[in-house]
């Protein structure tokens, strides 16, 4: 990589990057290579999705941007069907938060998204995907266990299994505690929906989580999982895609 940078500032002739104890930082000229040599490689990308179009068959691939809970309970069949309609078609999945999934589609990033529904931004289109509404799981035995429902309220009264905290849900959810006037009871924290369904099924607290995840994590004899009872629990899920009619 150093033999790399060389060789481009000496065909540059200019210094790309700086170095110091503190590392590297790019100079005002490897800035300019680095946004050009992104802007070459997305032109390319185009180029080459638009030869592949002329033999009239689907090819190339496509880079698809989704939220954990898409990519664990709704993705993997839907990638499947859709290898199948289109073998030619590969699919480039990376796994991101609903804001950065917008972020991806945007910034050319990203061909298509999907992650939880919000406002949408200039540029982008959105249409419903899929209904995944938040739920309580909780052990067998637990004290909530007992109620047909579940309230926030009683959420909050007991030690909660924190989910990649910072993350959509993570902030949501304490955003939600805030407006209740409460606070969040942290047991453990941990950054996926698995883990948080183990900690769960050890007895270590409890998870407000997606039915996707729940309905693919927590097994029917080790957890109890309820309905939240709350005007915001219902939540959905949408594709993102650039506006077919945004000027390059």
């Amino acid at each position: 990589m150093s033999r790399r940078i060389a060789d481009l500032e000496h065909t540059f002739g200019a210094a790309l990057v700086v170095r110091s104890p503190r590392g590297i930082a790019l100079t005002d000229a490897g800035q300019l290579v680095f946004n050009r040599g992104l802007q070459i490689d997305q032109g390319l990308q185009t180029l080459v999705r638009e030869v592949q179009a002329l033999g009239g068959q689907a090819s190339g691939t496509v880079r698809l941007f989704a939220n954990m809970s898409a990519v664990i309970g709704f993705l993997p069949e839907c990638i499947k069907a859709f290898s199948a309609a289109y073998p030619l078609v590969d699919i480039s999945l990376s796994e991101e938060d609903t804001r950065d999934v917008i972020r991806a589609c945007l910034d050319d990033r990203a061909d298509v998204g999907v992650g939880v529904k919000t406002d949408v931004p200039a540029g982008l289109e959105s249409w419903h995907f899929a209904d995944d509404p938040l739920l309580v799981v909780l052990p067998l035995g637990h004290a909530l266990a007992k109620k047909c429902v579940i309230r926030f309220a009683d959420v909050l009264g007991h030690p909660l299994v924190r989910i990649h905290a910072g993350g959509a849900l993570d902030v949501f959810l304490h955003e939600r505690a805030v407006i209740a006037r409460a606070s969040i009871s942290t047991a453990v924290s941990v950054t996926s929906f698995d883990a948080s369904c183990r900690m769960i099924e050890a007895g270590l607290g409890i998870a407000v989580i997606p039915r996707s995840a729940a309905a693919a994590y927590a097994g029917s004899r080790r957890f109890v999982r309820r309905p939240l009872d709350e005007p915001w629990a219902p939540r959905a899920l949408h594709v993102y895609a650039p506006c077919a009619n945004t000027p390059d």
